[in-house]
């Protein structure tokens, strides 16, 4: 659906937007930023977004009502002076109504990004409940930000491609994607049903591939156009699919899929100028806790290592122009800390100049492995 305006309560899927909200803190000076849509034409799935005919008059004296001239085809974007390394630039984040999503929405707010806030409202489970992504919206409008919400279903292709096609058509254009949205259905290899494997692997897996499938067309055809600005996506992996977790094959196989998947992004879209990454944040969100319980629970004083904020500034960076040249990498995050990955590297080798026979291979066996471990690597870097 189209993007909610900051004003109003989240739409049920399939209205369009009424009103558009432009929200500055009060007591800051303002001036506007007036841009032209996209050259592309739109696609006749993306509806134009009503006029707002409210009276500005009525509305609090830190919100700004403005009405769109689509005849005049003009949008105003925002309303505030230079912010932050990402100001003027527009971002969507999926999954961004609790925990690392949000995190992320409102970090990338700070910095100066307007905020497409993509949430379903769904339990761990995948079951409906009320969308929080309205409150990320308040949040971002009352500290001077501009943000709506949008509630389409990221691992459809439809849904996927409304959320990419009404950003451009609502903000005029799109330059950054952090794909977060996930789902948890732990369960042992021998118990799992084909329902609780599908749906993982379809929210977190095809649902980082379909937004990132459209956003790289639209970044393609501005590249073609002669638009150089590029794009960025900033996928979600997890140390789960970098090492192995037990007892969530599902959730294992998804994460490590998008870590692949992001190098072989990073390496298509290289040439339009836009750069693909990977996190594996460490943090405390509904989905840790199912599995950590009380650890990593915050105390009273001290770095909370564990906090979701942590994990915003990271994304910022990569979605900034200090990041330009960093593309096809995977981050894990934690706390203060930020860890390079490199993964599947050679860490051994044996050779013969004929074709291997099962003896030849067993009495090499030492050889090849030398002192590393035949059994299941360790679960993570020791840090």
């Amino acid at each position: 659906m189209k993007p909610t305006p900051v004003s109003t309560p989240a739409m049920a899927c399939g209205e369009l937007l009424a009103a558009t909200t432009v929200t500055a803190a009060a007591a800051v000076p303002t001036r506007a930023y007036v841009r032209s849509p996209a050259g592309a034409p739109r696609n006749s799935r993306s509806k134009p977004i009503k006029n707002d005919n409210a009276n500005a008059s009525a509305t609090s004296a830190n919100t700004a009502r403005v009405n769109h001239d689509w005849s005049a085809r003009r949008r105003i974007l925002y309303r505030h002076p230079p912010v932050g390394v990402l100001d003027g630039k527009v971002a969507i984040v999926t999954g961004a109504g609790r925990g690392i999503g949000r995190a992320e929405a409102l970090a990338l707010a700070r910095e100066g990004a307007s905020v497409v806030v993509n949430d379903l409202g769904t339990a761990l489970d995948g079951t409906s409940e009320a969308s929080p992504a309205q409150q990320v919206v308040d949040e971002i409008s009352a500290a001077g930000g501009r943000a709506a919400t949008n509630d389409d279903d990221v691992a459809s292709w439809d849904g996927a491609q409304r959320l990419i096609e009404s950003t451009v058509d609502h903000f005029g254009r799109l330059d950054i994607l952090v794909n977060n949205a996930g789902v948890l259905r732990d369960s042992m290899s021998f118990k799992m049903d084909e329902e609780t494997w599908d749906a993982v692997i379809r929210v977190h897996l095809k649902g980082h591939f379909a937004p990132s499938r459209f956003a790289a067309e639209h970044w393609r055809e501005q590249s073609k156009a002669g638009n150089d600005a590029g794009g960025r996506i900033i996928n979600t992996a997890s140390e789960a699919g970098l090492y192995g977790g037990t007892a969530q094959a599902n959730y294992v196989a998804a994460k490590a899929g998008i870590a692949g998947m992001t190098i072989g992004l990073a390496r298509e879209l290289k040439n339009y100028g836009v750069t693909v990454n990977a996190i594996a944040p460490r943090a405390r969100t509904r989905m840790t806790e199912t599995v950590l319980g009380d650890f990593g629970a915050p105390t009273e004083n001290g770095f909370d290592e564990w906090d979701p904020e942590n994990i915003g500034p990271v994304v910022a960076w990569l979605a900034s122009d200090a990041a330009a040249d960093v593309t096809g990498q995977v981050f894990v995050v934690f706390g203060g800390r930020l860890h390079l990955m490199e993964g599947w590297t050679m860490v051994g080798e044996i050779e013969q100049g004929e074709r291997w026979s099962v003896e030849a291979i067993a009495a090499r066996k030492a050889e090849l492995f030398g002192e590393r471990r035949s059994g299941a690597p360790r679960m993570g870097f020791g840090r």
